[in-house]
């Protein structure tokens, strides 16, 4: 039996969007040599609303590039389905650029290890911040978020699952209890 809670409801992940874009530009007020890099799926959709709400605040645009981390991953050869390779597409040079991963959900770190093995083939970024809206823990490598739009405690076998009107239909942030 599973039950469900709601983290964040579609206003709260607004106004944590919000806060995050503020964040990044009181770090980095001027964002000519910044780029968020979001990872697919949802961290696109994440990147895209932060660089329109940062381009809001500074009449600026902000660099933006996509990242399938699918071939980096340590486990994608033991997953039972096959494989789904989505769109990798870095439009600027990242040789000493400020690169912001945005991802949805911190968990054990190794999306993040496999989204920075992704990276350094496209060159040396000149440093790597990492933007989740969800942080939940349960690290098993030494990686932290910069930014956090909400750090949740969970138990390893729960579920956080980020939904975005773009690909769900809606917004929100929900916690799948699993029971063991």
């Amino acid at each position: 039996m599973h039950a469900s809670q709601t983290l964040m409801t579609a206003a709260a992940m607004n106004e944590a969007l919000d806060a995050l874009a503020e964040a990044l530009l009181a770090r980095h007020a001027d964002a000519t040599n910044l780029a968020l890099v979001g990872v697919q799926r949802r961290g696109v959709t994440l990147a895209a609303r932060l660089a329109a709400l940062m381009e809001q605040r500074t009449g600026e645009s902000v660099a933006m590039g996509t990242l399938d981390i699918t071939l980096y991953r340590d486990d994608w050869t033991s997953k039972r389905v096959k494989a789904v390779i989505g769109e990798t597409r870095i439009p600027f040079d990242v040789a000493g650029k400020i690169l912001v991963l945005v991802d949805d959900v911190l968990f054990t770190g190794r999306t993040v290890r496999a989204a920075l093995e992704a990276l350094a083939d496209f060159g040396r970024p000149g440093k790597v911040e990492l933007l989740v809206l969800v942080d939940r823990g349960h690290r098993e490598l030494p990686i932290h978020a910069d930014y956090a739009g909400l750090t949740v405690k969970t138990r390893r076998a729960d579920r956080v699952d980020v939904l975005v009107r773009e690909l769900d239909g809606e917004d929100g942030v929900r916690l799948a209890i699993k029971d063991v």
